[in-house]
């Protein structure tokens, strides 16, 4: 298998650090408002990235972090006359809502940033007392210069610098390129006690020590935008590897931009669209394949018709699963079962920067050939099955019961999703109990459950 990192900037061959196991960290929201759909790509992307994973047979522990403390959140509590803590909280559900409706799952763990609050006092202090950081006035600041491999992610050189949006002018820095690991608290905003004072931390040294923290000094893929390779991530590496002198993270991968006629969507611009405001108007899996459809480091353009056009492609999938009753003979397949030509087509495609263009681009072969009038019942069974597990690879096909029972209301089914949902929680907190009520409960009125590996399908039963 093979990846893009970005820190080389070439394709290498993957190794992870532990054999059989994977640890990732995906740079998260700052919540403070909704979402746009942009940054929907690399929450999206990065929980393909595990389900590849996972479905290689690889342990993969997946850290997302929830940035719940930040000038943009102090902004916005004091436009709307509330706490930043109701800021945070309202846009944390915000968040967990519109992703899990994008059929986005959640990470193994989704840190907030004021949880670890001591800890990036802990790093700040140890980054002063080896001699890259300093204070000034209650602030402190990480002493670029002093890091001599600072610029290695983004290939730039201090003396080529121009100071950007993100780097701060301060005339108390020894150098405008020295970023702030500690900020001296102003009046009304939020604080903690500090060796300094108190303050808050940077938005930068969050991110590094919620990942050292919940994955290790070094891991194996470190994720985000692309417009987080300067100055975020070139300072998470500076502040870790001072440290430690090992590598914060191996692989550094970075999706590109989702554009509207040829700019960045972006707030600061504008021309943007919240992910909620298009879950109105396009199913899910159409939103998916979009994205899908274009390699994950290639800019895309949004646009309607390429939404419409993707809509199209799902539901010539599950056209195709309706018109060969698919629900009614799933069961004869126990576990997973994978054509091997297709299977192997797929995987070289995901195996090669993970190429999920070329991977749906196998999914649409497999489903001319099952609509094929050359091929037995049998045989057809088998490459449906087979599309159906690569769908699921990708993420599609999560609510087959709903999408291909016409006798179910939507109404009705997502009900019945909800208590599965509701389900999966009580098991995770290991509440048999409830788990086995909710069960037996749908059971009684005709639905059964059946847990697998890729989650929970239901069936009608008489």
């Amino acid at each position: 298998m093979k990846i893009y990192n970005s820190l080389t900037n070439k394709k290498e061959d993957f190794h992870p650090i532990s054999e059989g196991k994977i640890k990732m960290y995906a740079c998260g929201p700052t919540v403070y408002n909704y979402f746009h759909i942009g940054n929907a790509r690399p929450f999206l992307f990065f929980d393909l990235v595990k389900r590849y994973f996972e479905y290689q047979k690889y342990d993969v522990t997946y850290v997302q972090n929830i940035t719940d403390i930040d000038d943009k959140i102090i902004n916005k509590a004091n436009e709307e006359n509330v706490s930043t803590d109701e800021i945070a909280k309202k846009f944390i559900k915000a968040f967990y809502d519109d992703t899990a409706k994008l059929g986005i799952r959640k990470p193994d763990h989704q840190p907030l940033a004021t949880e670890y609050i001591q800890k990036m006092i802990d790093l700040i202090s140890k980054l002063e007392k080896t001699g890259y950081a300093y204070e000034v006035e209650g602030d402190v600041y990480f002493s670029v210069s002093s890091f001599k491999d600072y610029g290695k992610l983004s290939g730039k050189k201090l003396e080529d610098l121009q100071a950007g949006a993100r780097v701060e002018e301060n005339s108390n820095k020894k150098s405008s390129f020295d970023f702030t690991l500690w900020k001296k608290a102003k009046p009304g905003e939020p604080k903690w006690d500090s060796p300094w004072g108190e303050g808050r931390p940077g938005w930068h040294t969050e991110c590094v020590v919620m990942s050292q923290t919940l994955l290790g000094e070094s891991f194996d893929i470190h994720g985000g935008g692309i417009d987080l390779i300067f100055p975020h991530h070139e300072n998470e590496i500076a502040q870790g590897e001072a440290i430690t002198g090992k590598p914060l993270a191996n692989y550094w991968m970075h999706n590109g931009f989702l554009n509207i006629k040829g700019e960045k969507m972006s707030k600061s611009l504008g021309n943007f669209f919240t992910a909620r405001d298009i879950l109105k108007l396009y199913d899910s899996e159409a939103i998916r394949m979009f994205f899908l459809s274009k390699h994950y480091r290639s800019p895309i353009d949004f646009s309607e018709e390429l939404i419409k056009e993707s809509m199209k492609s799902v539901d010539n999938f599950y056209s195709t699963l309706k018109r060969f009753e698919y629900l009614k003979w799933n069961t004869e397949f126990s576990g997973e079962y994978f054509d091997d030509d297709f299977k192997n087509n797929f995987d070289a495609a995901m195996d090669d920067d993970f190429n999920t263009a070329k991977a749906i681009a196998v999914l649409f072969d497999l489903n001319k050939k099952i609509k094929s009038d050359d091929i037995l019942d049998d045989e057809r069974k088998k490459l449906i099955v087979t599309l159906v597990n690569l769908g699921k690879v990708l993420g599609f096909f999560q609510n087959l019961n709903l999408k291909l029972k016409p006798e179910i209301t939507d109404l009705s089914g997502q009900l019945i999703e909800v208590l599965i949902e509701i389900r999966n929680e009580a098991r995770i907190a290991k509440n048999w109990e409830l788990s086995d009520k909710i069960r037996d409960r749908l059971k009684k009125i005709g639905v059964e459950l059946k847990d697998g590996k890729t989650g929970t399908d239901w069936n009608l039963i008489n």
